[in-house]
């Protein structure tokens, strides 16, 4: 009798049958936790069919696992993919990270179908998605970077070389934790932001308290990105303007609403951002900033002048 052949390692087989864009939505999730059906065929497929077909051949490889919420009318929700054991495996293995926990697939998706906050999670992610979606259907645009809200939670991620050292003293507690961050470009200029996802659970102080916060990290350290408050509607923003108008901020803080992207069918990318003590809006491209390690990393041709991304 012949010898009996080993079966081939599960891990191999998975990183010889997926693509770039597997290895994209992989990395994704491993960042972000959950995307639901809808928001990874907007950012990375040809049609909803072909994004069904490749999550089913991603799940039988165990790459991604599913679940799927019960609304409280009645029904569910659609699909929420979250990354399987060897998804896990691969992305580590990708980023030079080492094997991971055996059950990590397992406990983060049991911490993320009981995560209270989960709209808020989706919704956040939804404003990087939308993005990402504008970048596959317009040309010389691309989400370069997108940052969890995880990456400035330890005390001291937000320290840069030249900064006031207590920026790392001040802890979670006395600087902000944004929802995310970002770098967008759009004909050779880019514009690097932090995201604030609001679906009004909270009240206008809080909103407020997060501002100040934005604004100690500017006078202590060497940011100036701007802050983009994503609210659910125009009352919300109205009120927030109002809340905090008098004052003179450094930080740019920029506002849009829920309400007038869907009246707009606009993309994040697109003129809807508004600036405290300004009329009109603004793309996301024209934000003005101030960072010169940004500008470092990211060279533009046609940036504007410092004096005009400072005033």
């Amino acid at each position: 009798m012949g010898k009996h052949l080993p079966a081939a390692d599960p891990l191999l087989r998975l990183q010889a049958s997926i693509t770039a864009r597997d290895d994209r939505l992989l990395g994704w999730l491993y960042d972000h936790g959950v995307l639901t059906t809808d928001q990874i065929a907007a950012a990375l497929f040809p049609s909803l069919d072909f994004t069904q077909r490749r999550l089913r051949r991603l799940t039988a490889l165990r790459a991604v696992d599913r679940f799927r919420p019960n609304k409280a009318d009645g029904g569910s929700h659609p699909y929420h993919y979250v990354l399987d054991q060897l998804g896990y495996d691969h992305v580590h293995a990708q980023r030079g990270l080492g094997r991971p926990r055996r059950d990590q697939a397992r406990r983060r998706k049991h911490s993320l179908t009981r995560r209270p906050d989960l709209p808020h999670l989706l919704g956040g992610n939804q404003v990087f998605i939308d993005l990402a979606a504008h970048a596959r259907t317009h040309r010389h645009t691309e989400l370069v970077r997108w940052q969890p809200a995880s990456t400035y939670h330890e005390p001291g991620t937000l320290y840069r070389e030249g900064a006031n050292p207590n920026v790392i003293l001040a802890g979670a507690t006395g600087l902000p934790r944004p929802d995310g961050a970002g770098i967008w470009t759009e004909d050779g200029r880019s514009v690097p932001f932090f995201l604030e996802y609001d679906t009004s659970g909270e009240n206008l102080q809080v909103l407020t308290d997060k501002i100040i916060k934005y604004e100690r990290l500017y006078t202590m350290s060497t940011w100036g990105w701007p802050v983009l408050f994503h609210l659910p509607s125009a009352r919300r923003e109205a009120n927030l303007h109002h809340r905090i108008a008098g004052t003179r901020w450094k930080t740019v803080i920029a506002t849009t609403t829920a309400e007038l992207r869907t009246a707009l069918a606009a993309s994040p990318a697109h003129q809807i951002w508004q600036l405290l003590s300004r009329t009109g809006r603004h793309r996301l491209i024209d934000l003005p900033y101030k960072d010169t390690h940004h500008d470092e990393d990211y060279p533009s041709h046609d940036q504007p002048g410092r004096d005009e991304r400072t005033a």
